[in-house]
């Protein structure tokens, strides 16, 4: 019988910042949205991709090995001696990352069994399993829906807390094949409006909203936070934000609703992937100013930060 198989990008260990306690978190590649903030973007195809960081790269005239075993040409060396990736032309057989001595070149994307991300995360130990966990990220999870049902009953069936954060832009089926296996989701809501969502992600919100309407009448279960990052020029004004919480007032119930301050942690990721970033040179947002305000929500949406 044939082994059901995910597509994992990374794993993270030690993290304190996404499910109460410390967390293992596993992301999985591929996301049916394009946040132009989004600072996980080798998460968003599903594909396998080259990543090339010019900085580790000891260059052509010490090495140049990529260069020379590239089938197709794809990685050459420029009038000035420098490695450059022609995307256009590569056929991904990993030639050039297996000569890579300088690491410079690497893959985003590993396929692996249920038993080899479980076997990946921390030790499976008492103290783990009363004061941590592990949540499933991405890109979008619930494009692997069956694969992660999988990982989390498993994790489930020894005792440690669960959790996925999502976007929720997935047929209604596939949450309901992962949520009973879930102590936690954290559920995106970046914008209300349709046509502005539309605008900054690539697509609409009609599904996502119906969908948390779905699971907050249907999954008592479950703890529900939502999350709404907060992004300079795009849904940072106070109005925004209470667009959003005006719908969750009409939800059955959320545990809570938290702002997340606009970063650009992941911009040195597109310039490995060979892509634009949009938001290069905007400023992150004070913590302090989002914080204000997300205590302000909270209030007017009776729930109390308690994870």
């Amino acid at each position: 019988m044939k082994e059901t198989m995910g597509r994992v990008v990374n794993i993270q260990k030690y993290s304190v910042h996404d499910g109460p306690g410390i967390r293992d978190l596993v992301f999985m590649k591929g996301c049916p949205l394009r946040c132009i903030w989004c600072s996980n973007p080798e998460t968003q195809l599903f594909n396998f991709q080259i990543g090339y960081n010019s900085k580790k790269c000891i260059g052509a005239e010490s090495c140049g090995y990529c260069a020379k075993v590239c089938p197709e040409g794809a990685m050459y060396i420029s009038d000035k001696s420098m490695i450059v990736v022609d995307r256009s032309k590569c056929v991904y057989c990993f030639k050039c990352v297996e000569v890579c001595c300088s690491k410079a070149l690497h893959v985003f994307g590993s396929d692996m069994t249920v038993d080899e991300v479980f076997n990946k995360t921390q030790n499976q130990s008492d103290v783990w399993r009363a004061n941590g966990g592990v949540t499933i990220s991405g890109g979008e999870p619930l494009m692997q829906a069956e694969f992660v049902a999988a990982l989390l009953k498993k994790y489930k069936g020894v005792g440690v807390h669960t959790a996925i954060e999502t976007s929720g832009l997935a047929p209604w089926e596939k949450l309901e094949k992962v949520i009973p296996y879930c102590n936690l989701v954290y559920y995106d809501i970046k914008i209300m409006d349709s046509k502005k969502h539309k605008k900054y992600t690539g697509e609409d919100n009609f599904i996502i909203l119906e969908n948390i309407k779905k699971l907050t009448k249907t999954s008592s279960v479950v703890d529900i936070i939502i999350r709404t990052p907060v992004v300079p020029g795009i849904n940072d004004q106070e109005e925004d934000i209470v667009d959003i919480a005006r719908f969750l007032q009409t939800l059955p119930t959320i545990q809570d609703y938290e702002l997340l301050p606009y970063h650009g942690y992941g911009s040195s990721k597109y310039e490995q992937l060979g892509i634009n970033y949009e938001l290069e040179g905007v400023s992150s947002l004070e913590k302090e100013s989002v914080h204000k305000l997300n205590q302000r929500i909270r209030k007017m949406l009776n729930v109390e930060k308690t994870i």
